[in-house]
């Protein structure tokens, strides 16, 4: 199976359903104090800042704490000033990994990094060791069952998408974009009626390293691991593993 689109899935309903939801929240917080000390606490002009919102709101985060989370970004509460980070490694099997964190402390993150790798496999690589093999990209998942394949995929080619996909062995149909055409394409199928299951920008591997077994075992506990320590936001992978592996997950 295509890793990216059943991992993509994971994640989101784990988001949704996880009992850590105070963990979620300290996590796109941080996002939105970034997204708005880095281009403004207008959403309407700043992409990310608007994505970030998004993303509380669907996490069912009180608008008082986006609020708070804004003003610290752009300076007019105090709060903790993150820096962004990414770190770049591989798992068990050699599949590559790229961290992105925001922290108030690097040395303890990369300590922490560092630790949760080793235990887990996998070990820290250089800067630039593996980010050769990803590309910066718009995600969007739509539901088979939400929407006509024709009618979706005049949609967001209208808007600007690069490519729609269509997998038989999956439940989604998967719509890649840059980065900034991200929002236009989401906008344009929701203005259609059709729901949109995840939106986000990611790093899409340019190949994948088949992983089974413990192999695949040990790479899904660790990038858990790494998900649940405070300073992660994102961890991407180019893994490849079967259907059975990812159903223990799911």
């Amino acid at each position: 199976m295509s890793g990216h689109s059943k991992w993509s899935q994971i994640k989101h309903k784990k988001a949704n359903t996880d009992a850590k939801k105070g963990k979620a929240f300290t996590k796109i917080v941080k996002e939105i104090s970034v997204a708005a000390r880095a281009g403004g606490g207008d959403p309407d002009g700043n992409p990310r800042l608007r994505l970030a919102i998004e993303k509380a709101k669907e996490a069912n985060m009180p608008s008082d704490n986006i609020k708070k989370a804004i003003m610290k970004g752009t300076g007019e509460l105090p709060g903790a000033t993150y820096e962004e980070s990414v770190y770049e490694g591989y798992g068990p099997g050699g599949a590559a990994l790229l961290i992105e964190v925001l922290t108030d402390n690097k040395n303890r993150t990369v300590s922490e990094i560092r630790h949760i790798l080793s235990k887990h496999g996998g070990n820290l690589g250089e800067a630039g060791c593996v980010s050769w093999m990803f590309e910066k990209k718009g995600y969007i998942l739509v539901e088979k069952s939400k929407a006509d394949e024709d009618t979706l995929m005049s949609l967001v080619l209208d808007a600007g998408a690069e490519d729609m996909k269509n997998d038989p062995k999956e439940d989604n149909y998967e719509i890649i974009t840059e980065p900034e055409n991200l929002n236009a394409v989401k906008e344009a199928v929701t203005r259609g009626g059709i729901p949109v299951s995840l939106a986000e920008t990611t790093m899409l591997p340019k190949n994948y390293v088949p992983l089974e077994g413990s192999a695949s075992e040990h790479m899904i506990r660790l990038i858990d691991t790494l998900e649940d320590n405070d300073d992660v936001q994102n961890v991407y992978s180019n893994f490849d593993i079967t259907d059975e592996s990812v159903a223990l997950r799911s």
